[in-house]
């Protein structure tokens, strides 16, 4: 656990630049939360949303989607409790904005393709912008799309990162809560979650 809670040198995360981190991906998910890609920090660490001042994790713990904040080594938890983690863009930069349109778009259809085979209950893209971009969307905005990605219901969540100024942690955690009480209603109504088919 020592090893896991190390914070990596500024050498390591210099030279994170075009890393992965591996999916956290399983069938019966409720939401596969999807970023926009790693951070350096992150591919550094090896774990999803774990550069200080990224607002993710305090977001899913205050929206109610888990009973405590976790730590970003402790995501391997997350699909235990119905929750996954991806990347529109798998490999990790300094800063979003670093990502080419046509790497974004055709990380939109490798993204397609993952929810395409797991079927989680919803999509959660983390940033509109990049979402805009990825799936050929200009005039999407937050919240619940009207278009599904693999048959699969899409919601657009802001962007977590400390550098999204547009944003506070109660203001992102408001936001996350209306997806979880959408995804609780479905799982309640039978529509979505673990064993179900989906159309």
């Amino acid at each position: 656990m020592t090893t896991a809670l190390r914070k990596p040198t500024p050498e390591e995360v210099a030279a994170a630049g075009g890393r992965t981190i591996a999916d956290l991906v399983g069938p019966g998910l409720r939401v596969l939360f999807s970023g926009i890609n790693p951070s350096l920090y992150s591919a550094a660490t090896g774990h999803h949303f774990a550069r200080p001042g990224n607002r993710f994790w305090p977001a899913l713990h205050r929206s109610g989607f888990t009973a405590q904040q976790l730590h970003p080594s402790q995501q391997w938890s997350l699909p235990e409790a119905g929750l996954g983690i991806t990347n529109v863009v798998a490999r990790a930069t300094a800063r979003a904005d670093e990502l080419s349109p046509a790497e974004l778009v055709e990380g939109g259809a490798v993204l397609a393709a993952l929810v395409t085979q797991w079927r989680p209950a919803f999509l959660a893209v983390l940033g509109v912008t990049a979402y805009r971009t990825a799936f050929g969307r200009p005039k999407a905005v937050m919240g619940r799309q009207e278009h599904e990605i693999g048959g699969v219901p899409v919601w657009v969540l802001p962007n977590p990162s400390g550098l999204n100024a547009h944003y506070t942690v109660d203001s992102l955690a408001a936001a996350f809560a209306e997806l979880r009480q959408a995804a609780d209603e479905q799982l309640e109504s039978g529509a979505g979650g673990k064993g179900t088919e989906r159309a």
